[in-house]
């Protein structure tokens, strides 16, 4: 199993009491979906390892208490910290029609509501206040940000991401940047 074919469904980030259980930091948007799965792949070492899980209890603000099979001792489990957890992407819910996963729409083609075509994406960054769309437009960097009256829906057969841009947002990132006096001067 490699990291492209799996979606990251958090990260460790302590012991939790003395039973060798980890606490886990989610990542996911509905964790109630993942309690009851049997294994988990922990990227160790650039490489992902399964283990199977004995148990798993959500608490609030998206974290879980997770206890695996066969960790013996508490070495074993200091491997473990502030390490990523994945599963397959086969694990996933399906969406509705129009809904997307941020990987799936990775080199769709932007559409605008207004202005048709303009690029294709090129990554999408999970950030702590907004996530956003980057694409590339005139040869310029542009960031959508991802919200529901701006990033609309997604067509997976014609694989394009629909759009309803804020006037005025591409010519932000169209205009020339004043050029920055050098150490010099």
């Amino acid at each position: 199993m490699t990291v492209d074919a799996c979606f990251e469904l958090g990260k460790t980030l302590r012991p939790h009491g003395t039973k060798g259980e980890l606490l886990i930091g989610l990542a996911v948007d509905k964790p109630e979906h993942y309690v009851k799965k049997e294994s988990v792949f922990i990227e160790i070492n650039k490489k992902l390892v399964p283990f199977f899980i004995k148990k798993m209890t959500l608490l609030q603000n998206s974290k879980a208490i997770l206890q695996l099979e066969d960790i013996a001792n508490e070495e074993e489990l200091n491997l473990l910290l502030n390490c990523s957890l994945y599963l397959p992407l086969t694990d996933l819910p399906t969406l509705g029609k129009g809904h997307f996963y941020y990987h799936q729409v990775l080199d769709y083609d932007v559409v605008d509501t207004n202005l048709g075509k303009l690029g294709k994406v090129a990554q999408i960054y999970e950030m702590p206040g907004q996530d956003m769309v980057e694409m590339t437009y005139l040869e310029s960097e542009v960031l959508i940000p991802i919200s529901d009256n701006i990033v609309l829906n997604a067509d997976h057969e014609k694989k394009e991401l629909y759009v309803n841009l804020p006037e005025g947002l591409l010519e932000v990132y169209l205009q020339p940047q004043p050029e920055q006096p050098d150490d010099a001067d």
